[in-house]
């Protein structure tokens, strides 16, 4: 049995450095609590620009937008770079494994990225959203397929889907197939049919769903258009039933993690096991792609 967290909180805009200030305090809230584990939000180091259009639209861009764009990229973060290295000290100070959703700088390009840390181990995996969604794709690059698995750690097996990786069946099946035990998916989507998304995937893959969404307010981000953003946040367990949240303001959720559970569940459905017909379906991951044979 493990205690596991989620983190409701937000960027605050153009400032890593106090986005960082504001991690470190809920790392060390979660810690205090008992918590091994704790997932932040999508894009939270980095910031998730909702709402802001860079000064784009078909064949046009302003000088304006491309300004925002500017100071956009200089809050992103190097991977492995000062803030990746701040994690993994507080990591370990902590016991605490950390799931992030930050905006990786890589050459002149930025990806949405989520990264794992585990105590003494620092940085153990770097997963890229596959499919920025609509307007992300001005400002993201696409990840590829070298970042989609599911790391082993002492916790259990965890896996990513960052936001709408959600929505992708083959992804999806792709990380039941690794056995993920612990699935993590970092969001800004406050909707409340992400609810639903949440424990579908819970019950599917017979798995523990932890979905940590931003809340952002008019302070944080005050060139945004609109108003508050609460995000809904939640701890699913593999029944598919709502163990902690949905989570209203900024703060931490909390709940206890039992393996076990998993086994129960998997007893009549096991998506990538007995509850599969290999003889009809096949998925196929192109090992050119991931590096594999």
């Amino acid at each position: 049995m493990i205690k596991a967290a989620v983190a409701q909180t937000g960027s605050v805009l153009f400032n890593t450095a106090a986005t960082l200030q504001r991690i470190e305090t809920h790392c060390r809230g979660a810690s205090t609590s008992g918590a091994r584990l704790l997932v932040f939000p999508e894009a939270l180091l980095g910031g998730y620009p909702k709402g802001m259009t860079f000064g784009a639209t078909l064949g046009n861009r302003t000088n304006e937008g491309r300004e925002q764009f500017r100071r956009y990229f200089e809050s992103a973060i190097r991977v492995p770079g000062l803030e990746t290295d701040l994690l993994a000290q507080w990591s370990t100070e902590l016991n605490l494994h950390i799931v992030i959703g930050a905006i990786e700088r890589s050459g002149d390009t930025l990806y949405c990225a989520a990264l794992i840390f585990a105590p003494t181990r620092g940085l153990i995996s770097k997963h890229r959203k596959l499919m920025p969604t609509g307007t992300e794709r001005l400002i993201w690059g696409l990840g590829d397929a070298s970042t989609m698995q599911v790391v082993e750690t002492e916790l259990g097996r965890i896996g990513i889907a960052i936001c709408w990786e959600n929505y992708m069946p083959l992804y999806r099946q792709h990380l039941y197939n690794q056995g993920v035990q612990i699935w993590c998916a970092p969001t800004v989507d406050a909707r409340e049919i992400w609810q639903s998304t949440m424990r579908h995937i819970a019950y599917e893959g017979r798995c523990f769903v932890l979905s940590p969404c931003q809340f952002l307010t008019k302070a944080d981000w005050p060139e945004r258009e609109g108003g508050e953003i609460d995000g809904r946040s939640v701890i699913v367990a593999p029944t598919g039933e709502i163990v902690a949240g949905p989570l209203k303001g900024e703060g931490i959720l909390l709940a206890d993690i039992d393996l076990n559970e998993i086994t129960k569940g998997k007893f009549d459905l096991d998506v990538a096991g007995h509850y599969n017909r290999p003889d009809i379906f096949s998925l196929r991951i192109k090992p050119e792609l991931t590096g594999g044979e």
